[in-house]
């Protein structure tokens, strides 16, 4: 069953100046992330960064509540051995998600893009 569904569309150039300030860095990526943005050098480093923080935003919407009881740091996103972007979630983010499945199992679904200049992502949460 379907639970909830977002979507979300960024700026690679705008997120590429915000993580130049190390504050937005840690505030809005996990340690995990933050590692794999910094390892990515050019163009690529802006749209890995776009990439997980659209996908953040489109986990939060398909939660319902934005990033109310919880901040982006509250939702990871890493690559599976194929390179698959997968979601966890941690505090509220992970409250949130157990209520509407009603304390049942759960999975969080994402899919991210990057094309133009932008990085768009869905994530769709399943029971």
């Amino acid at each position: 069953m379907i639970l909830g569904i977002g979507i979300d569309l960024c700026e690679i150039q705008r997120i590429s100046k915000a993580i130049e300030r190390p504050r937005f860095l840690e505030r809005v990526y996990t340690p995990a992330e933050r590692a794999r943005i910094e390892a990515a050098s050019g163009v690529r480093r802006g749209e890995i960064a776009a990439g997980l923080f659209a996908c953040k935003e489109a986990v939060a919407k398909a939660l319902g509540t934005g990033f109310t009881g919880f901040f982006a740091d509250a939702i990871e996103i890493t690559p599976d051995e194929l390179g698959r972007p997968v979601c966890a979630l941690a505090g509220g983010a992970l409250k949130r998600a157990a209520e509407l499945a009603g304390d049942g199992d759960f999975r969080v679904w994402v899919s991210i893009t990057h094309e133009g200049g932008f990085a768009a992502a869905q994530a769709i949460l399943e029971c």
